[in-house]
């Protein structure tokens, strides 16, 4: 059986992992200038949740408007 805080716990990280996922996907779908694209999917990949928090409120300003 699975404990209240095991089943918080595999949340939390399952949430995490999609909001990080949705960070990197909406990076890749997306054009920047320079080698922003690059330096955002670094910045994900290595900082996880925090990195993708900063992408979703700062990195998305960056993006070309299409």
């Amino acid at each position: 059986m699975i404990g209240t805080l095991q089943a918080i716990i595999i949340v939390t990280f399952i949430v995490i992992l999609i909001i990080t996922l949705l960070a990197l996907i909406d990076i890749a779908r997306s054009e920047f200038t320079g080698n922003n694209k690059v330096v955002w999917v670094l910045i994900v990949l290595f900082t996880n949740f925090l990195g993708a928090i900063l992408y979703f409120f700062i990195g998305r300003k960056q993006k070309i408007k299409q």
